[in-house]
């Protein structure tokens, strides 16, 4: 059985400024993203668009109809848990800290993220906690701690901290755009005719954890050379990018040091990426116009976690923060305690509609010029919360009642070992299938590969 379309894609081709509706046809899996909101809808469409974007972009570059789009429902799935997926020389990756969690507090709920060890030393620092180096024993004092406070005002503390945590918040009126797109001009230029959609594009990626190296990863599959920067000092965890830096190249680059080799990077770049907080990377001359008058022509795609406006817009966030804030946590939870999607969902979903709003301005640089592109995960989370609908498609009738991942897993060597992971969902006819192995953190130099 295929399924042709559905209402979800079209929205999200929509968002992206696609042209008339495409086809695209999904193989059907009783999916393991069962949640009580859409979420099964929202990994479908986002996957769909992207690969709607992607065989589009080719055909812009060859001059022929776009091939056919067909995605899988199970490589889907598979692919918005691919951490579960994941084995690094045959150990399971751990993911949340034991201080990552929902805390009861004395009028509701707050969520932590503190899996990297400075937001676990803020954390501590905002709740007046030692760090007695027993995880069991710290748990329980945060907890003592965290049940005589009211949650607003914990937020509001180890936000001040530079930590993170959100108040558990039902849903509100609040929304955010799912796409925000605007045409520059200036550097009108097309892609040459390729076998792939990516290839030969040039992408610098400033961003970390998931949902920006999901869009970054996805794009060095279909062919681009991308180039990861990060600051010194501030490693990314390996078992992170094992999942998420399939394909790329990690250099690390002090921005306010190494400013002519950034610069001179940027001279022939077609696409940066950024997952910073607005603003945070303005002082470096990373601000959308700024890098758009340097080089014309230039998409500049930026992710953030809590939306471009609003009185989070300028904190950090992560995914299952965004989830406990937005009020997905109350709607997936019961009257005792929040609940969570069965899947990293705005992280993913949002990487997929990044990756896809980069193909989309690439495959209309040769007429509009420079693109700027802005997406979130509190954009995800509306979207999710406001416009999707569960599908009314009863696939009792047709689709095996066991769903098997074992199809959409393969394995590859790495610099950490032997690698398991999940493979790309992205499906059009001639859609490459592997990447190459992702490096070490720092481990590469910063320049281009060609």
């Amino acid at each position: 059985m295929t399924r042709r379309g559905d209402a979800g894609t079209a929205q999200a081709w929509a968002a992206l400024g696609g042209g008339p509706p495409a086809t695209v046809e999904f193989d059907p899996v009783r999916s393991p993203l069962a949640a009580r909101l859409p979420v099964r809808e929202l990994a479908r469409a986002t996957v769909g668009a992207c690969s709607l974007a992607a065989a589009d972009l080719l055909a812009h570059r060859n001059g022929t109809p776009p091939p056919p789009v067909r995605v899988h429902e199970g490589a889907v799935a598979t692919a918005f848990v691919s951490e579960r997926h994941l084995r690094i020389a045959g150990r399971a990756p751990v993911w949340f800290a034991p201080l990552s969690r929902f805390w009861r507090t004395a009028d509701g709920w707050v969520r932590t993220h503190a899996n990297y060890p400075h937001h676990r030393a803020r954390l501590l620092g905002a709740a007046g906690v030692p760090d007695p180096g027993d995880d069991d024993a710290l748990v329980t004092r945060v907890a003592e701690v965290f049940a005589t406070r009211p949650a607003a005002a914990i937020e509001e503390d180890v936000s001040a901290a530079g930590g993170l945590a959100v108040a558990v918040r039902g849903v509100s009126a609040e929304r955010h755009p799912l796409v925000e797109t605007r045409s520059v001009g200036g550097g009108e230029r097309g892609l040459p005719p390729a076998a792939t959609p990516a290839s030969g594009v040039r992408v610098l990626d400033l961003t970390r954890v998931f949902a920006g190296p999901v869009a970054t990863r996805t794009l060095a599959l279909l062919g681009a050379d991308v180039l990861r920067l990060d600051p010194p000092g501030l490693p990314e965890d390996g078992d992170t990018l094992s999942d998420t830096g399939l394909g790329k190249r990690s250099a690390v680059l002090d921005l306010a040091v190494d400013r002519d080799v950034f610069e001179g990077l940027l001279s022939t770049a077609d696409v940066v990426v950024t997952g910073y907080r607005p603003g945070a990377l303005d002082r470096f001359g990373l601000a959308p116009d700024a890098l758009l008058e340097r080089r014309p022509g230039l998409v500049v795609a930026q992710l953030c976690a809590w939306g471009w406006t609003g009185p989070r817009a300028g904190r950090r966030g992560f995914d299952s923060l965004v989830q406990a804030g937005s009020g997905i946590a109350v709607v997936e939870g019961d009257d005792d305690r929040p609940g969570a999607l069965p899947a990293q969902a705005l992280d993913h979903g949002t990487g997929y509609l990044l990756a896809a709003a980069v193909l989309r301005g690439l495959a209309e640089r040769a007429e509009t010029g420079g693109r700027h592109v802005r997406l979130s995960l509190a954009g995800t989370a509306s979207w999710l919360l406001h416009d999707l609908r569960q599908s009314d498609v009863d696939d009792s009738l047709s689709v095996p009642a066991q769903y098997d991942p074992a199809p959409f897993v393969t394995e590859l060597d790495s610099p950490s070992g032997a690698l398991r992971h999940a493979r790309s969902p992205i499906g059009y006819d001639g859609v490459p299938t592997a990447w190459s192995p992702p490096s070490r953190w720092g481990a590469d130099r910063a320049e281009w590969l060609r």
